[in-house]
C-alpha cells in the first residue's frame, strides 16, 4: 500500500508514465532547446536564459573533456547556490560524467 497517496490532491495522478529522456542531461538539453529565450535561473537579481545555460555548459563541458577525465568519472561540485551551479551541473552531465 502507498499511504502517501491519500494526501495527494485529486488532480495529482498516483502514477506517471516514463519520460522520453534517457538521462537528466537529455532532459536539460531538450529544455534548453525548447525554451531557449525563457529565463532558466535567477539568483541575486541576475537571470540567465536556457540558451545561456546551453552555451555556457557546452563550453565548460568541453573544457572538462579536454582534461582527459574518462567518461563516467565522478566530479564534485562544491559551490554555493549561485547561477554557475546549474551551468556546471549540466556541463558535467553533458560531458558524460557523474
Amino acid at each position: 500500500e502507498k499511504p502517501w497517496l491519500k494526501s495527494y490532491p485529486k488532480v495529482v495522478p498516483a502514477e506517471i508514465g516514463a519520460l522520453p529522456f534517457g538521462s537528466i542531461g537529455d532532459l536539460l538539453a531538450d529544455a534548453c532547446k525548447q525554451y531557449a529565450s525563457r529565463p532558466a535561473f535567477t539568483c541575486m537579481g541576475k537571470t540567465i536564459t536556457y540558451a545561456e545555460v546551453e552555451r555556457q555548459s557546452a563550453a565548460f563541458g568541453a573544457y572538462l573533456q579536454s582534461t582527459g577525465l574518462p567518461k563516467g568519472a565522478r566530479v564534485a561540485l562544491m559551490m554555493p547556490n549561485v547561477l554557475q551551479y546549474p551551468v556546471a551541473m549540466m556541463a558535467v552531465l553533458r560531458a558524460g560524467y557523474v
